[in-house]
C-alpha cells in the first residue's frame, strides 16, 4: 500500500491503517522525542501526544513535501509545548556577549556510540537540550528557535554555546 492510500484510509477512520501508520513512524519519532525528553517515560508521553495530534491534524496535510517531515515537525512542536507547559524552559537565561562558540575548546577525534551520546543529551538541562536539538540536530536557525521557544536570538545562541560546552566537557571526561 502506498503512503497516499494509507493516509486516505486513516482519514476514513480505518483503525488498521492508523495502526500501520503508527507502526511505520513510531520508532523514529520516539527517538526524536527521546532527544527532547529527560527520560523514556516522558518521551513516551511526548510520542503519544504527538500521534494524537498527527491523527487530529491529518486532514490538514496537503501531500506536499515529505509526510515524515510533517510528522517530525508535529513531534518537535508537541515535545517543546509539553516542556513549556511544565515550565522546564524557564531557566533559559541570556548570557553576556563574552560567551561565543569561538571561546570553546574544540574536541576532535572523539568516537562515541550513539546510545552514549543520547544519554548525555538527555542529561542536559532542559533549556540546553531543547536549543541543542533544535539547532544542531533538527537544523532550525536561531531566529526560528527564538520564535518557537519565546526567547531572544541571543538567548538561543548562548544556550547552544553553553550546551555544546556542557556536552564537550562530558565527552572529554569519558574519552
Amino acid at each position: 500500500m502506498d503512503e497516499r492510500q494509507l493516509l486516505k484510509d486513516c482519514l476514513d477512520g480505518n483503525v488498521q491503517a492508523q495502526k500501520r501508520l503508527y507502526e511505520i513512524y513510531a520508532r523514529k519519532m520516539f527517538g526524536l522525542c527521546l532527544r527532547y525528553a529527560p527520560d523514556r517515560n516522558t518521551a513516551e508521553d511526548f510520542l503519544q501526544e504527538g500521534f494524537i495530534r498527527v491523527f487530529m491534524k491529518l486532514d490538514s496535510y496537503r501531500f506536499q513535501g515529505s509526510f515524515e517531515g510533517w510528522v517530525r515537525r508535529i513531534m518537535v512542536n508537541t515535545s517543546l509545548e509539553m516542556l513549556r507547559r511544565n515550565d522546564v524552559l524557564k531557566y533559559s537565561v541570556e548570557l553576556d556577549n563574552s560567551v561565543s562558540l569561538a571561546d570553546e575548546e574544540e574536541v576532535n577525534d572523539i568516537q562515541i556510540e550513539p546510545e552514549v551520546l543520547m544519554s548525555h543529551i538527555q542529561q542536559m538541562p532542559a533549556g540546553f537540550r531543547a536549543v541543542f536539538n533544535l539547532f544542531a540536530i533538527d537544523e532550525y536557525s536561531h531566529r526560528e528557535i527564538s520564535s518557537i521557544l519565546g526567547i531572544s536570538e541571543g538567548t538561543s545562541k548562548s544556550q547552544y554555546a553553553r550546551a555544546r560546552m556542557w556536552l564537550q566537557k562530558r565527552l572529554t571526561k569519558n574519552k
